[in-house]
């Protein structure tokens, strides 16, 4: 089976339906059950632990928050480690249902949805100081260009950043063509083989980073079984590292 060599960024049909389009409803729901699947949360997890913060963060902002679920059981899982967080959730639209946002209100955690495009909020200026900047299957929707853009934004920001994507490799791409075994519909289906298209390998997206914007250390990685891992964070941010 051969893996495309350059990375394919097409449109899927998630973001091109309307929020309350009944296949769009049914796919985000079947996005729970992928995440499980490729064991995002674990991922998410380990990953944060790998940047050895110096302290837990208080202002986290997730991009491209989608229905905020991820984020609501990472935040459970770190329950009572990181108390009292202002979280900012950036997304094209709100898609926190009552019970998500109730969810962060019982953890103590002070929610912001913010409605935006991505490359829009890349353009603006950033008085806000987050102390970590997470997504997940986000960043294989732009191309190299756009995500220049976006991780420059990023890294003016934030003091870390992790990041979980498409892995575009051959387990991933078999992957993606059995996801209907999950109950996901078309919608799901087809966005999944896109999103592998559009995925990551190597180090491409440390290429992308801008370093000269502060002392960072990158690291991308595999992530069994199907998912590409890239985390940044300042050197002054890390336990040890310099005020």
């Amino acid at each position: 089976m051969m893996v495309r060599n350059r990375r394919l960024v097409l449109p899927e049909l998630l973001d091109v339906l309307a929020p309350t389009d009944t296949r769009a409803v049914r796919s985000r729901r079947d996005l729970q059950r992928v995440h499980r699947a490729m064991g995002t949360l674990s991922i998410l997890r380990r990953a944060i632990d790998k940047c050895r913060l110096a302290r837990p963060p208080t202002h986290i902002l997730e991009l491209g928050a989608g229905d905020g679920t991820v984020l609501l059981r990472l935040a459970r899982t770190l329950r009572p480690r990181w108390p009292g967080v202002s979280l900012t959730v950036l997304d094209l639209h709100d898609l926190l249902t009552p019970r998500t946002r109730d969810g962060y209100r019982e953890l103590g955690w002070n929610l912001r949805v913010l409605r935006m495009d991505a490359l829009a909020w890349a353009q603006e200026r950033h008085p806000q100081r987050y102390d970590l900047c997470v997504t997940t299957l986000f960043l294989h929707h732009f191309d190299a260009e756009a995500l220049g853009s976006l991780m420059a934004a990023i890294a003016s920001c934030s003091n870390a950043f992790v990041a979980c994507e498409p892995r575009r490799d051959i387990a991933a791409k078999l992957g993606s063509r059995l996801v209907g075994m999950l109950g996901a519909n078309a919608v799901t289906r087809a966005d999944a083989i896109t999103s592998v298209e559009a995925g990551f390998v190597g180090q491409e997206l440390s290429a992308i980073w801008p370093r000269a914007r502060g002392d960072w250390s990158t690291r991308e990685t595999w992530a069994p079984p199907f998912t590409h891992r890239f985390t940044a964070v300042r050197a002054s941010a890390q336990a040890g590292g310099q005020p």
